[in-house]
C-alpha cells in the first residue's frame, strides 16, 4: 500500500494567523500555480482520491480527479482552534500556547478539539486505510498529515513536530 499526503498550497489568509477551520480558498498565486500542481499529482494518482473538506483542499482535489469525484472526508480537517481561528499567533497569550505546549493531546483552545480528538479521528481514518489495502492519495492540513505520516511509518505521533511544507507531497510505502 501507498500512500501519497499533499498538504494544499498557500492559503488566502495573511501570515501568522491561526486558520485551523477556518475556509480560507486558495490564495491568487496558488490559484495561478493550480494546473501545474494537479498535472504533478495526477502522475501519484492512485484508486483513491480523500480530500479535507476545507476548500483550499477540496480545489486541489476537484482539479486533480479524473474520474470519479474525490472522497470528501471530515477526519482530515484540521485541528479546530475554536476561538483561537481568526487570531494572529502572536497576541495569543503567552500562557495559553505554553499550556497548549505542556500538553498538546489534552489542551484545547477555547471552544476548540483537543490534539487527542485530533488523534483519535485520524488514527480511526488509518486504520480503515489500512483495511482496505489500497494505493490512496490523501489532501489535508499539516496537523492531520503529521499524524497520517508517523502512524504510516509505524512511529508515535508527535503534534508538535514541524508540520510539511504547504505544496508538499510525501509518498510512503506502508
Amino acid at each position: 500500500m501507498k500512500l501519497i499526503l499533499v498538504r494544499h498550497l498557500a492559503p488566502a489568509i495573511a501570515p501568522g494567523i491561526c486558520y485551523g477551520r477556518l475556509d480560507p480558498d486558495l490564495s491568487g498565486p496558488a490559484l495561478a500555480q493550480l494546473p501545474d500542481f494537479a498535472a504533478t499529482l495526477r502522475r501519484h494518482l492512485p484508486a483513491l482520491l480523500r480530500s479535507s473538506p476545507a476548500r483550499r483542499c477540496r480545489r486541489i482535489a476537484e482539479a486533480v480527479a479524473t474520474g470519479a469525484p474525490p472522497i470528501i472526508d471530515p477526519r482530515l480537517q484540521e485541528l479546530d482552534f475554536g476561538a483561537w481561528e481568526g487570531t494572529r499567533w502572536d497576541r495569543m497569550a503567552r500562557a495559553a500556547l505554553d499550556a497548549w505546549a505542556a500538553d498538546p493531546l489534552g489542551f484545547a483552545a477555547p471552544g476548540g478539539e483537543t490534539g487527542a480528538a485530533l488523534l483519535r479521528r485520524v488514527s480511526e481514518l488509518w486504520a480503515e486505510l489500512r483495511e482496505e489495502g489500497a494505493d490512496c492519495l490523501l489532501i489535508s492540513h499539516g496537523g492531520p498529515l503529521r499524524v497520517l505520516a508517523a502512524l504510516a511509518r509505524g512511529l508515535q505521533p508527535d503534534l508538535l513536530a514541524p508540520a510539511p511544507p504547504l505544496g508538499s507531497v510525501s509518498v510512503i510505502a506502508c
